[in-house]
């Protein structure tokens, strides 16, 4: 069985690829810098879109920062959102898999949504190249934070509670999350955060005394993420924090939104039972405005 960063793998590893337009049906894309995105000003790469891949739908050398947003009905709102961030190793974006479809999964929920297309490393070569993580992520990581500070900024436009917009990151996107999570300015962490099959994967941060309820999901047979994220979790319980943790039996790395016959095919559902426990797929009092 091919896992999705196997997958992945054999795209980045390909002689020739088309690039073709992405179009996310019924969103609206905006950018998420009022310019160039600082500290990529010099960047000459060209950014492409490689369709109908064995993991759907592949971004490769992001410049420019964006946000897809999903939007529930406003009958149906809970005005809780969700930030998602796609993996890909730093050098691409598994932008359907562990994006689009997330996003649209969560609308039908009544939850907002935001795609997070993150910058990441220039590819030159074939494959996946050998990186320093902390250097890669440093790029996503700024993009995901000011996405957080759009999505406050415009919550009354979208109807959502400022209170109550999370982080959800996949692989490297779960490294850009804690990056989010962990920054050293609390008010603009996210309200929640959740971490799939990912975790810091090179020096592990301080870990605050003061983080938002946090949620952990994984794969016992994931050779890639599953030491890092056992030490990242750690990390964590000797700061004092309690998060959600979720443990598979099976699904390797990179499962995302896959129909594998393994029981990691519900983590999500597993995710919005932790939302619901939190309070957080029911509408305030107040309403979302």
């Amino acid at each position: 069985m091919l896992d999705a960063r196997q997958g992945l793998r054999l795209l980045l590893a390909a002689a020739v690829v088309s690039a073709v337009p992405h179009r996310a049906s019924l969103a609206q894309t905006v950018n998420i810098w009022p310019g160039v995105a600082p500290g990529s000003e010099g960047w000459t790469q060209r950014e492409v879109t490689l369709e109908a891949t064995p993991i759907g739908t592949v971004v490769i050398n992001v410049v420019a920062p964006t946000l897809t947003a999903y939007l529930p009905d406003r009958a149906t709102a809970t005005g809780t959102s969700v930030i998602v961030a796609p993996g890909g190793a730093f050098v691409a974006l598994a932008i359907e898999l562990e994006g689009h479809r997330v996003a649209r999964w969560l609308q039908q929920r009544g939850i907002a949504a935001f795609v997070l297309k993150y910058r990441t490393v220039e590819k030159r070569q074939d494959g996946i190249p050998a990186m320093d993580q902390d250097t890669a992520a440093r790029y996503g990581i700024a993009d995901g934070i000011q996405a957080v500070s759009v999505v406050r900024r415009r919550a009354a436009e979208w109807g959502l509670v400022p209170d109550r917009v999370g982080f959800l990151g996949f692989s490297a996107g779960a490294m850009v999350t804690s990056g989010v999570l962990l920054q050293e300015h609390a008010a603009a962490r996210p309200d929640f955060a959740a971490l799939v099959y990912g975790a810091p994967f090179g020096v592990m941060p301080a870990i605050p005394p003061d983080l938002p309820p946090v949620f952990l999901a994984w794969a016992q047979d994931d050779a890639v993420a599953r030491a890092p994220v056992i030490r990242f979790y750690d990390a964590l319980i000797a700061a004092g924090h309690r998060p959600e943790v979720h443990i598979f039996g099976r699904g390797g790395h990179g499962f995302g939104m896959q129909r594998q016959g393994t029981s990691s095919d519900h983590w999500i559902e597993t995710f919005h039972g932790w939302l619901e426990s939190q309070g957080l797929t029911r509408r305030p009092a107040t309403g979302a405005r």
